[in-house]
């Protein structure tokens, strides 16, 4: 069967070849969409993944300072140096408190609380070895026993799993982070 069309003959056979072509560019077009929104996706967890490991270097640089306390020398550039580092550990973990309070709402109240066990922990183990007279010999650099890091590694074992499910892509495991609260069993 031809048609006339605007002065032309047209086809079932035309008309088949304009449908698949237009088939063809919509196939390539949401083809191209949707790989341009999964690779969107799997940019933004892997920066968000870097957001939290960044987050948890902190914590376990600041949960270091007492033996780094403990270890110091006695020059006062010594302990000058050794107070800048404590300051500015302090200052990178509000930073990334901050920043996870905007970059995952989700996690930071989980953050907040890793955050208050390792002051609380670490914090009164550095007031310790302050008070402690600075290591004068080789011998002494081996402090025997490691500090107790319990409230530390159960915060941030609840803060790790909070990260991990706010990484997840499955929306029924993102609402269970925004529903829990710390101290709560995420799993």
């Amino acid at each position: 069967m031809v048609w006339r069309v605007a002065g032309a003959d047209w086809s079932w056979a035309q008309t088949a070849v304009l449908i698949a072509a237009t088939i063809a560019i919509l196939g390539t077009t949401m083809t191209a969409a949707l790989t341009y929104a999964l690779s969107q996706r799997a940019a933004r967890r892997e920066r968000q993944a870097k957001v939290f490991a960044d987050a948890l270097s902190v914590i376990e640089e600041y949960a270091e300072l007492p033996y780094r306390v403990r270890r110091r020398r006695s020059l006062e550039e010594a302990r000058h140096a050794l107070t800048e580092e404590i300051s500015r550990v302090q200052s990178r973990m509000a930073f990334h408190q901050g920043w996870l309070q905007i970059e995952a709402p989700s996690v930071a109240s989980f953050y907040d609380q890793l955050i208050r066990a390792a002051k609380k922990q670490a914090g009164l183990q550095m007031k310790e070895a302050w008070l402690l007279p600075p290591i004068t010999e080789d011998s002494g650099v081996n402090l025997g026993a490691a500090y107790n890091r319990t409230e530390i590694d159960n915060a941030r074992e609840m803060c790790v799993a909070a990260m991990r499910l706010a990484l997840a892509s499955i929306p029924r495991e993102r609402a269970a982070v925004d529903r829990a609260s710390p101290g709560q069993d995420l799993l």
